[in-house]
């Protein structure tokens, strides 16, 4: 069968965006990406990020092929397989109509039109809607009558699902699609049969999740799984980036040859000894017990807290504490300028309908592949940020009190009725420290897009708050050099800093729905955020790591009757 060209997406996308198992819109068609046993082999840059790779069970990275002209590019199949034609309205699947390579109806020669909809389930597994099922429930005894030829109309009344029906010529009753979207709509009409058209030639899994009705081309038929690390030293030296460009042959070697191999490697300014130390080094990592994401972030938090100087123009890694902060930003310990830095991302899977949470205690994540890879699809961001660290007296102090602790107890009744609706072995965990930091986050990275020179969507937040914990790190999220032309990092300066801290929680302090937001109970998805709306806090989905949820404004500024409550207890609204 011939391949050809369908569509074409940046390398980043394919992690982010359109990664395995997503559905691609292309014109009038529709295309999944299969999985990474079909991408065309050793294509790709290589990415190397041992900390991560580590954590993921590879050993390494690739970029997604480029495709091009003359380039091999990412496998598709066609999805879903029911098509409709907009002049005769017939309904069927694409195989009925024409070949596999045409997308027209024989009767009408009019483009045939993907279905606008799917079921799909938290697991990952997607199958086309049941349209045969849905317009003969209840009327059973029609199913063995007539040659069943289905069509989709829509009166064109209103652009509600109620406008939308199907029928039948075995002359059933025709049904709407009114209802389609219930949660419990294809509960007993179609059980999840655990399909994964995404893997080619994989048999169906077993599955106990229910279907839900999804738009094609919604956001929610496909989540990705990004798990991320920052290069930190050692990781980040000159040193272990030649051990990385020439790990595969550095591996393996023998102690005695080890120098001698090194030596015909190593650059200008490299001693031999310290790359011989690099190489043992890292063949001690992959023998040492596997990193959690709570070790991952740990390491970060300490390299960003102990700094590192400036010095080789190579260095991926570049921390300098500011000087002496201003009286007004004495709530932080510690103000940090992130001169450079580099981030990988790693897709490790996904689901659907809704985002996988890792701290949630049941993995829903769909496959990427049916066998064993050593590799996954990734991206490196190069940029520059600003690392704040509160200071832990002031905040143990705060998160202690009746004020937050009765916020942080509205949050978690939420988080447990989500536990119990979606069936999860247990719940998140809210902390009030968290609330605070992943809130003050957002506030200062809608300040400093005003400030920077980067819209807010460039930006990115990295909150560290466990127990030993207590810092945000605000850093540009771009793939190329953009993300590093300083304006950002420039913010750091003492005489900046006061003035973006005292504007971003001053603007915190109203919102345009106030008094409606700031006087909120449950507000956002599953009511998980409470004084949180995107006239104030909200801010867009590649900014925040934590799919905008836990989040309340009050924690920052307290309530319009008693601004004191808040962390910073009313000092900067003045």
């Amino acid at each position: 069968m011939a391949s050809k060209k369908v569509a074409s997406a940046r390398t980043t996308q394919l992690v982010s965006t359109y990664g395995v198992g997503a559905l691609f819109p292309a014109m009038d068609e529709s295309f999944m990406v299969l999985g990474l046993s079909e991408w065309p082999d050793q294509e790709g840059t290589e990415i190397a990020e041992p900390r991560l790779a580590r954590a993921l069970g590879v050993q390494g990275f690739r970029t997604p092929p480029s495709g091009g002209t003359k380039g091999p590019s990412v496998p598709v199949i066609r999805f879903p397989r029911w098509y409709s034609c907009p002049q005769c309205h017939r309904l069927d699947e694409l195989q009925r109509f024409c070949s596999w390579d045409e997308h027209e109806c024989p009767d009408c020669h009019c483009t045939l039109v993907p279905s606008r909809f799917v079921a799909c389930c938290p697991r990952g597994h997607i199958e086309d809607f049941p349209y045969f099922a849905w317009v003969h429930a209840g009327q059973r005894d029609q199913q063995r009558q007539g040659d069943h030829r289905m069509r989709l109309r829509s009166s064109g009344g209103s652009s509600s699902l109620g406008a939308i029906s199907v029928s039948c010529s075995c002359g059933v009753q025709d049904v709407s699609m009114a209802n389609s979207f219930n949660s419990d709509a294809l509960k007993k009409l179609a059980p999840c049969r655990g399909q994964r058209p995404w893997l080619h030639g994989a048999t169906d899994e077993d599955c106990s999740e229910t279907l839900r009705t999804l738009q094609r081309g919604s956001s929610n038929v496909w989540f990705s799984s990004v798990r991320s690390a920052l290069s930190i030293p050692p990781w980040s030296h000159t040193v272990q980036r030649l051990v990385d460009r020439h790990w595969k042959i550095l591996r393996n070697a023998g102690s005695d040859s080890l120098p001698s191999l090194v030596r015909d490697l190593a650059l200008p300014g490299i001693d031999v000894d310290d790359l011989v130390a690099a190489v043992e080094a890292r063949r001690a990592g992959e023998t040492s017990e596997v990193p959690t994401e709570h070790d991952l972030r740990r390491d970060e938090y300490k390299a960003l807290s102990a700094g590192q100087p400036d010095a080789s123009v190579h260095q991926q890694f570049v921390v300098r504490p500011v000087g002496a902060l201003p009286e007004t930003v004495g709530d932080f310990e510690l103000v940090s300028e992130v001169a450079r830095l580099r981030e990988v991302r790693a897709l490790d899977g996904f689901t659907r309908v809704r985002p996988h949470d890792p701290q949630e205690g049941l993995d829903r994540r769909a496959r990427l592949t049916l066998g064993s890879l050593d590799w996954l699809p990734a991206m490196e961001v190069l940029g520059e940020g600003i690392f704040l660290r509160f200071d832990p007296q002031r905040l143990a102090e705060w998160e202690t009190g009746d004020f937050a602790r009765r916020r942080t107890a509205a949050v978690q009744q939420a988080e447990d009725r989500r536990a119990k609706d979606w069936n999860l072995t247990e719940a998140v965990v809210v902390r009030a420290r968290e609330l605070l930091l992943h809130t003050f986050a957002h506030v200062l990275l809608n300040e400093l897009s005003l400030d920077a020179g980067y819209p807010v969507a460039s930006l990115r937040e990295r909150v560290y708050a466990d127990d030993d914990q207590a810092g945000v790190l605000l850093y540009t999220a771009s793939s190329d050099s953009a993300g590093s032309l300083g304006g950002l990092a420039a913010q750091s300066a003492p005489e900046r800093i006061e003035s973006v801290i005292t504007s971003a929680v001053r603007r915190a302090s109203w919102c345009s729905s106030d008094p409606v937001c700031i006087e909120a109970t449950s507000t956002g998805a599953d009511g998980l955020n409470l004084a949180a709306c995107h006239a104030c806090v909200v801010l867009p989905e590649t900014s925040c790591e934590r799919q905008n949820v836990h989040l309340d404004r009050a924690t920052l500024v307290g309530t319009l009757d008693d601004p004191s409550v808040g962390y910073f207890g009313g000092r900067l609204l003045t």
